[in-house]
C-alpha cells in the first residue's frame, strides 16, 4: 500500500494537533513540575549550606546511569514500535533487544560504581548504599521502558498515569526522609527509590491496555537487526552522556571547588529553576512531539512541515514564558527556594536566553533522532560541548560564576544558529 502524504492544505493544522497533545499531557507535566519544586524547596530550606548543589550533583549522578537507556534505548523503542501492533512478533523482538541492551548498560554501570569509593562530592559509599542505588536505577530504567512502550502505542493517558506516579513518589520519599530527620545522603537515596517504585503502577496500566501483553515476560528473541537499530540510538545517547551529563557533572565539581558551596548554590538555584521547566518542556516534547515526528519518519515532507509548524508556535510562546520568569525573578526565587538565594537573580538573564535557544534546537535534534542520523547527532553534541568548554575557559576567569551562564547562552545560541542553517540550506527533506 503506498504511503499517503498529507495535502498542503492540511499542514497549518499540525501545530494545532501539537497544542492539543501538549494540553492533554498537562496533568503529568504539572505533577512533575510541582514535584521537582517541592524537592528543591525542601532541600533549599532544610538541608545544610550547599544542599541544593548536592541534590543537583546526585540527580546528575542518576543521569549518568539512566541517559543511555532513556535517551538511547527507549528513544529507539518509541521510533521502531510506533508503526507496529503491540504484542506482535516484531514488537516483541524489539523489546527483547531493548531489555538486553538495558541490562548490559546497567551491569557495566553498577560494576563501575561498585569499583569506586567516592561518588562526586558525597561521603564514601559502602556496599549497602551502592546496592540501594543500583536497585533504584534498575527500577527507574524499567519504568522508563514501560513508559516508552505506552508512548509508542499512543496510550498517552496511560503514560500520564506512569508519569504522575514518578512525580508524586519521589518528592514524597524526600519529605518523609526529612521529617524523620535523616541526613541528606539517605534522603537522596530514598528519593531515587521512590521514583523507582513508580514501575508498579506503570506495569499495571501497560498490562491493562495490552501494551505489555507478555504476562509471562515472553519477549521475542534478541535479533541482530534490532540490536543494530537500537545500537544507533545508544551511540547517540552516549554522545549526550559524554558531551552533556558528564560535562555538567565536571563543571559543578569545579565550581564547588573554586567558589565554595554557598556561592555555588546561587548559580545552582538558577540551574535548578532551569532544570524544572526544562523537565516540563522535555516531558511535553517526548510525549507529544517526538512520537508524532517518529510516526511521520516515512513521510519527509509531512515531518518537515510538522517540525516547522511547531517551531513557529514555540518560538514566541517560549519567549513570553521565559520573559515572564525574568520579570518575576525578585519574588520567584525566594518563593521556590529560600530568601538567602535571592542573589541568584544576577545569573538568570543569560540562563533564560540560553534555554530559549536550547529548546528550539531540540526540535532539530529530535528530527535527527527519528531519522537515526547517528553521525550528525554525535557531531552536534561534540561541537556543542567543545564550544561550551572553550567559552568556559575564557569566561570563567574573567566573569567568575557569571561566566558559566554566559557560556551556556553562547553555547546554545551557536547550536541553534547551526541547526537553522543546516535545516534551510543543506538539510531539506527530499
Amino acid at each position: 500500500m503506498p504511503i499517503t502524504t498529507r495535502p498542503a492544505s492540511a499542514i497549518p493544522a499540525t501545530w494545532q494537533s501539537f497544542a492539543r497533545g501538549a494540553l492533554g499531557s498537562g496533568a503529568a507535566v504539572i505533577a512533575r513540575g510541582v514535584g521537582a519544586l517541592v524537592v528543591n524547596k525542601l532541600v533549599a530550606v532544610y538541608a545544610p549550606t550547599g544542599g541544593l548543589t548536592q541534590l543537583a550533583q546526585f540527580q546528575n549522578l542518576m543521569a549518568l546511569f539512566t541517559t543511555l537507556p532513556s535517551d538511547g534505548v527507549h528513544a529507539g523503542v518509541v521510533k521502531y514500535l510506533a508503526p507496529l501492533r503491540p504484542g506482535s512478533a516484531r514488537a516483541r523482538a524489539w523489546f527483547g533487544a531493548a531489555v538486553a541492551l538495558n541490562l548490559a548498560v546497567l551491569v557495566v554501570g553498577v560494576l563501575a560504581l561498585a569499583g569506586v569509593t567516592q561518588a562526586g562530592n558525597y561521603p564514601s559509599w559502602g556496599w549497602l548504599e551502592v546496592a540501594v542505588f543500583a536497585v533504584g536505577i534498575v527500577l527507574v530504567t524499567g519504568q522508563g521502558l514501560v513508559s516508552a512502550a505506552l508512548l509508542a502505542a499512543g496510550r498517552l493517558r496511560a503514560y500520564l498515569v506512569s508519569s504522575v506516579a514518578v512525580a508524586l513518589l519521589g518528592p514524597a520519599a524526600v519529605a518523609l526522609g526529612m521529617a524523620q530527620g535523616y541526613g541528606l545522603d539517605v534522603v537522596l537515596l530514598a528519593y531515587l527509590a521512590g521514583q523507582g517504585l513508580a514501575l508498579v503502577p506503570a506495569l499495571a496500566v501497560a498490562v491493562r491496555h495490552g501494551v505489555w501483553p507478555w504476562r509471562r515476560w515472553q519477549f521475542g528473541p534478541v535479533s541482530r537487526a534490532a540490536l543494530r537499530g537500537l545500537g544507533q540510538f545508544l551511540l547517540m545517547a552516549a554522545s549526550t552522556l559524554l558531551f552533556g551529563k558528564a560535562v555538567d557533572y565536571a563543571l559543578r565539581t569545579h565550581l564547588l571547588a573554586t567558589y565554595g558551596p554557598a556561592r555555588t548554590d546561587l548559580w545552582q538555584a538558577v540551574a535548578k529553576l532551569s532544570d524544572n521547566y526544562t523537565m516540563v518542556f522535555g516531558a511535553v516534547m517526548s510525549s507529544v512531539f517526538y512520537p508524532r515526528l517518529a510516526a511521520l519518519a516515512a513521510q519527509p515532507r509531512a515531518a518537515r512541515a510538522y517540525l516547522l509548524a511547531v517551531l513557529k508556535l514555540l518560538a514566541p510562546v517560549l519567549a513570553l514564558g521565559l520573559g515572564a520568569i525574568f520579570l518575576c525573578r525578585n519574588w520567584l526565587l525566594p518563593l521556590l527556594f529560600s530568601p538567602q538565594l535571592l542573589g541568584a537573580r544576577e545569573f538568570l538573564g543569560p540562563q533564560l536566553l540560553g534555554d530559549w535557544a536550547k529548546f528550539l534546537s531540540w526540535l532539530f535534534l529530535f528530527q535527527l533522532l527519528t531519522r537515526a542520523r547517528t553521525l550528525p547527532y554525535v557531531a552536534v553534541q561534540a561541537g556543542s560541548a567543545a564550544a561550551f568548554a572553550g567559552l568556559l575557559a575564557v569566561l570563567l576567569p574573567r566573569f567568575g560564576l557569571q561566566g558559566a551562564v554566559l557560556a551556556h547562552a553562547g553555547r546554545y545560541g551557536a547550536v541553534l544558529l547551526a541547526c537553522v542553517f543546516v535545516q534551510f540550506n543543506g538539510g531539506r527533506a527530499k
